[in-house]
């Protein structure tokens, strides 16, 4: 997403590629996008970049959450699944996609027609695996029921716990993988916000109320004291939260996207952390009680995630 979507002016057509190509050099074998970021530009961009390569990697995108008529919208009817997923292949260059998701729920749509347009999807030859994207326990139970669900993306890290509240247990009882995304929470955690003065008005986090004003100001002193029990455990911010993220399970799969080669392959570092439980317990506390305030996304952004929330999380 990274690439072409969200926080500013998306990178160069060649800087993408460059760092695409390093990311599976590296050994990174899971590349994640959707038919919304850019508008179908990042699904372009992976063509063009990697998918000579395909053998080398998992190919995963989502359809729902699209640009529909030319504005951001939601439809979880068949048709518009048949139709984005159409687009997504001519877009990618390819006639197969490994896992394909429901980036949202579509309230007007019964989850189990949405499940169907993939499951006839897969019958067809199209796609692999059947996935969905910040979508709670009861919803995706419900999914399950219509045919086996193989991952679940929602966001996590050491600030965003929702999947805790009920995803998590869900997904380890049902044999579905978790896919973490944001798991630097979209910069707090590797040391790349220190203030809301964001270098583009298209990007995401000034629309987040926690990313802003006096709420950011005081998620800034919690990140202080976890910058230093980084630097203390001989660790960067971002391999920290990488670290925490790969302990949660093995059905836990971090995604973390970056536009910076030197930051991915610090990011791949964290592979090689070995960390005792007492510095997971002191993320905790230092995240724990009140240390990040405001909510995640914005009311209308809110109301299209179907994933749990904590008491008060809408009004903090």
């Amino acid at each position: 997403m990274n690439l072409s979507h969200a926080y500013g002016h998306p990178v160069s057509e060649e800087d993408g590629a460059a760092l695409l190509g390093r990311a599976l050099d590296l050994g990174v074998t899971f590349l994640d996008t959707a038919a919304l970021y850019g508008g179908g530009n990042n699904e372009r961009l992976l063509a063009k970049a990697v998918m000579h390569r395909r053998a080398q990697f998992t190919l995963s995108s989502k359809c729902v959450l699209d640009m529909h008529d030319g504005k951001r919208g939601l439809d979880g009817s068949p048709t518009a699944i048949a139709r984005t997923l159409d687009g997504a292949l001519q877009r990618l260059g390819t006639d197969y996609i490994d896992l394909y998701s429901l980036h949202r729920l579509d309230r007007n749509v019964p989850v189990e027609e949405s499940v169907g347009a993939l499951v006839r999807a897969k019958e067809a030859g199209k796609i692999g695996a059947i996935g969905l994207s910040e979508m709670s326990a009861e919803t995706i139970r419900r999914a399950h029921a219509v045919h086996p669900i193989a991952a679940v993306q929602s966001e996590y890290s050491p600030v965003v716990r929702n999947p805790e509240i009920a995803v998590l247990d869900t997904c380890r009882e049902l044999g579905i993988g978790f896919v973490a995304f944001s798991p630097v929470a979209r910069g707090l955690l590797c040391d790349a916000v220190r203030d809301d003065a964001y270098e583009s008005d298209n990007d995401i986090r000034r629309a987040m109320p926690r990313f802003t004003g006096e709420n950011l100001r005081h998620n800034l002193i919690a990140v202080g004291a976890y910058n230093a029990l980084a630097l203390q455990v001989g660790a960067t911010p971002a391999q920290l939260a990488l670290a925490w993220v790969l302990a949660r399970g093995n059905h836990v799969v971090p995604i973390p996207g970056t536009r910076n080669i030197a930051h991915l392959e610090e990011n791949l570092g964290a592979l090689d952390l070995t960390l005792d439980a007492s510095v997971f317990a002191e993320i905790d506390a230092i995240f724990a009680d009140g240390g990040i305030r405001g909510p995640r996304y914005s009311a209308a952004m809110q109301a299209q995630i179907d994933t749990e929330i904590f008491p008060g999380e809408e009004l903090a």
